[in-house]
Order: C-alpha cells, then sequence, then structure tokens
C-alpha cells in the first residue's frame, strides 16, 4: 500500500508556497497501533505530510528534474496533537533551491491553531540541465520515476489549484515529450 498524507492540495504558488489539507479518519491503518485506546496521528507523520508538501513544490520548482529527498529535519516544534476527525492544513515554503539541495520552512495549523513548526532540508537528485543524472547507482533501472511524482500531483490537484510565478494556470508537463 502505498500512503499518502495529503488528501488535496488548496494553493500551490509555482517557486513560492503551496498550502494542502489532511482530513484524519478512524479508518486509518496506523491509528490501531498509535495509540491503542488513544488513537492520534503520530508527528512523525504531520513531517511526512508536511515533506510531501514542500518536496512536490521543489519538484515541480526544478522543472520536473530534481527529485526532492528529506535529508534532515534542522528543527521541528509541536504543540499539540491531532486525532480523528481533525482537519489539518499544511503549508510549505521554499527558503533556498539550488541544484544540490533545498530547504522548506513549513506549519501544521489544526483549525486557527498553530500545532507544528519543521525545517526541512532536502538533498535534490535527477537530471543536472547538462544531461546528467546523479544520485545511487541502481542496477534495475531508473532511482526515481518522474511519472510517480507527476501522478501524484495530478492525483493531490495542484494541476486545478496550481499558479506560475507569474501568476497563470500552473500547467502540466507534455507527456509526448517525455516519451522520447
Amino acid at each position: 500500500m502505498r500512503w499518502y498524507w495529503v488528501d488535496r492540495f488548496i494553493e500551490f504558488e509555482s517557486g513560492s508556497h503551496a498550502k494542502a489539507v489532511k482530513t484524519i479518519s478512524l479508518a486509518e491503518d496506523y491509528l490501531k497501533d498509535h495509540f491503542p485506546g488513544y488513537p492520534m496521528m503520530p508527528k512523525s507523520l504531520i513531517v511526512e505530510g508536511l515533506a510531501l508538501v514542500g518536496g512536490l513544490l521543489l519538484f515541480e520548482q526544478s522543472g520536473y528534474t530534481r527529485n526532492p529527498i528529506l535529508a534532515r529535519i534542522p528543527k521541528a516544534r509541536f504543540f499539540g496533537e491531532a486525532f480523528p476527525g481533525d482537519t489539518l492544513i499544511y503549508e510549505a515554503k521554499i527558503e533556498y533551491a539550488k541544484e544540490e539541495g533545498a530547504m522548506v520552512s513549513a506549519a501544521c495549523h489544526k483549525d486557527d491553531r498553530l500545532l507544528a513548526e519543521v525545517e526541512i532540508a532536502s538533498a535534490m537528485f535527477g537530471n543536472h540541465a547538462n544531461g546528467h543524472v546523479d544520485g545511487p547507482a541502481n542496477k534495475n533501472g531508473p532511482l526515481f520515476d518522474r511519472e510517480v511524482f507527476l501522478k501524484m500531483m495530478r492525483l493531490l490537484g495542484v494541476f486545478e489549484v496550481g499558479r506560475a510565478a507569474d501568476g497563470t494556470p500552473l500547467v502540466e508537463p507534455d507527456r509526448k515529450r517525455d516519451q522520447v
């Protein structure tokens, strides 16, 4: 099973920031173990949701060529807990993005209350402008499948709410070009 820690995007500004929604359901598998009799969303999964929002923002900002991999969390502060029935708003903002790495600041709100603040450092892997592909060697094929990231962006509604830096609607990359 593939886990998505976001239900949908509600805002996406290319190269800048994004906002997404996650509603916690009692039917989510991890709640039966965390904690029995006191179901709450683990804070690590809140960080995962924030990293997903920031990661897709970085992926789009790179022109769909650089895949962000969570490298470290320099700072994380939590101010409460999240339970089934709660709706979380994840916000991520690119602080900087370079070819080798990026930093995203992120926050999670429950209702109007700040639930978490996190800094996320990511390593960037993929195709450089010169066509060189970096990242660990993988004899079984590409380490990262660009189409998986694009499928996730479509599924989560990024292209429905996304805006380019000039304010125009975000355009999904041409799939025909990708098949060459």
